[in-house]
């Protein structure tokens, strides 16, 4: 459980730095084109890398975590290789992330955090609740991440599909 303990924490605070990175960068107008580049690579690969160790963790626990993990790796695969192409034709902004995007991505992180935190023990007790539960929650988060992610792909397909089509 202890090891448990600080892999999330280590995750919890690369998220909330991530947040306050681009909430400052935002709020001061600090923004670069590196930055705009490399920040949404650093956000995917974090997650891609937990769902995928997960996944293996998991596998035994129950809750389908390896197929929520493969479906969201390649959505966030698919949104980002649309998005590059988008920018390359001058029309980024028709695929910037949207209030669902940030729906999927905090609820994503809440289950990833949730999952490090409960496995791989059902029986022990976090802050005087059951694992099970916490774990439970999370692969439901995680699952709710996923539809949130497969559905805010196809919104971005369906705004990009006019420079798509041509």
């Amino acid at each position: 459980p202890g090891r448990n303990a600080w892999a999330c924490g280590v995750f919890v605070l690369a998220a909330l730095t991530d947040f306050l990175d681009g909430w400052l960068a935002r709020r001061w107008q600090l923004s670069s084109a590196f930055g705009a580049f490399i920040d949404p690579v650093a956000d995917k690969l974090m997650v891609a890398t937990a769902l995928v160790l997960l996944s293996a963790k998991c596998a035994s626990a129950g809750g389908y975590v390896e197929i929520a993990a493969a479906l969201t790796i390649a959505r966030e695969l698919g949104v980002s290789a649309l998005r590059e192409w988008m920018a390359e034709r001058g029309v980024r902004a028709a695929v910037q992330v949207g209030f669902m995007g940030k729906c999927k991505t905090a609820a994503q992180m809440i289950a990833i955090s949730g999952l490090l935190l409960s496995l791989p023990s059902p029986a022990t007790m976090i802050l005087g609740v059951q694992t099970a539960w916490v774990y439970s929650i999370s692969v439901g988060l995680l699952w709710l991440s996923t539809g949130l992610a497969v559905v805010s792909g196809g919104m971005y397909l369906h705004a990009a599909w006019p420079s798509l089509s041509k």
